[in-house]
């Protein structure tokens, strides 16, 4: 995709400060999904001119660091790690980025410290992480976040209770600092040209890979992407304001609704004395365990975790990375063509 900026050149204006943050050619990036995003799918989304990110999710410091250096032998370009803020062994995980010289770092799951921030930088890596809110932008920024990621609620798997489109109204037009990149239900060239013009430096797309050919998905679990439509991507349900549940975007199945049943039935022996309120919910709480695992790699969709954003319904075929990006790429580009509007003075990364 070498071709990707000489052939569009307004797009390549509008997202001129994502393309040089990242050191890409289109400022697209890859979605962390778990079991998904490793390193055939990086590497796919980076050799196509794009951003891979590896989700780092539950791996151990020596599975990490095994995992990037085998991306590194599918390509050359530019990729970066995700890691969840609430992993036991951040401090570790950070580390082994640091050793293996990776170049940028999503933080996810949490506000990141000013420290963690620093360590990064320290050693050689730029920090990404994840804004809900203005002030949590605010203070992201001023704790040294080199770029911030807004997702909205349409994403698959864990969500915040904010749509997209809100997130970036709320935030786009204050935070200039630093770039800025906009996730959640993005699945034409047209809504990241929407973005664009709205102040974003790039966008992070996840849902629209899954069924990627170089996805190593399990058949059945691209399939049931393929057959989906957006409203089938649903939250998990939450059945008692006692009993947490944290909400998650799924494809509903066998599993989702006997996740209701479970929490009904224990939920019940709690109020009746049966089961102390720490048995429920570590019951609620592990219900899930394994289930997404079982899903992309077992091809369990019954009763597996069909993490998927609502942009699902824009999945209708399998096919390469490339071709996902270049119709992305090219509908952007033509968005932008049909407006008169010259493209925006580009901000320092």
């Amino acid at each position: 995709m070498s071709s990707a900026a000489p052939t569009h050149p307004r797009l390549a204006a509008w997202w001129a400060r994502g393309r040089r943050f990242l050191g890409v050619e289109a400022a697209i990036m890859g979605g962390a999904m778990t079991w998904v995003s490793e390193r055939n799918l990086v590497a796919a989304i980076s050799n196509a001119g794009g951003f891979g990110v590896i989700a780092c999710g539950a791996m151990a410091p020596a599975r990490l660091a095994e995992e990037i250096r085998a991306t590194r032998l599918l390509t050359h370009r530019p990729f970066g790690v995700n890691l969840i803020v609430m992993h036991p062994e951040l401090d570790a995980l950070i580390g082994t980025c640091i050793e293996e010289r990776v170049s940028h770092v999503v933080l996810a799951g949490g506000l990141p410290s000013r420290a963690q921030f620093e360590r990064l930088h320290a050693g050689g890596a730029k920090a990404l992480a994840f804004a809900p809110s203005l002030p949590a932008a605010r203070r992201l920024v001023r704790s040294g976040a080199d770029a911030l990621i807004l997702e909205g609620m349409e994403a698959g798997g864990h969500i915040g209770p904010v749509s997209t489109s809100v997130l970036a109204q709320e935030i786009l037009p204050h935070i200039d600092e630093v770039p800025v990149f906009v996730a959640g239900g993005i699945g034409t060239g047209e809504a990241i040209a929407a973005y664009l013009r709205m102040g974003a430096a790039g966008v992070q797309i996840g849902t629209m890979f899954v069924c990627a050919e170089e996805s190593i998905a399990h058949p059945r679990f691209k399939e049931a992407f393929i057959r989906a439509a957006a409203r089938d991507a649903v939250p998990s349900v939450q059945l008692d304001p006692e009993f947490k549940v944290i909400p998650v975007r799924a494809l509903a199945n066998l599993g989702t609704r006997r996740f209701a049943e479970l929490q009904l039935e224990v939920i019940g022996k709690h109020r009746r004395g049966e089961m102390t309120y720490e048995d429920a919910s570590l019951a609620i709480e592990r219900f899930w365990a394994g289930a997404l695992r079982r899903a992309v790699i077992d091809g369990d969709v019954e009763t597996g975790s069909l993490m998927a954003g609502q942009s699902v319904g824009l999945v209708d075929r399998i096919r390469p990375v490339a071709a996902i990006l270049a119709e992305l790429i090219n509908g952007a580009e033509a968005a932008l063509a049909r407006e008169p509007a010259a493209a925006p003075a580009v901000a320092a990364a």
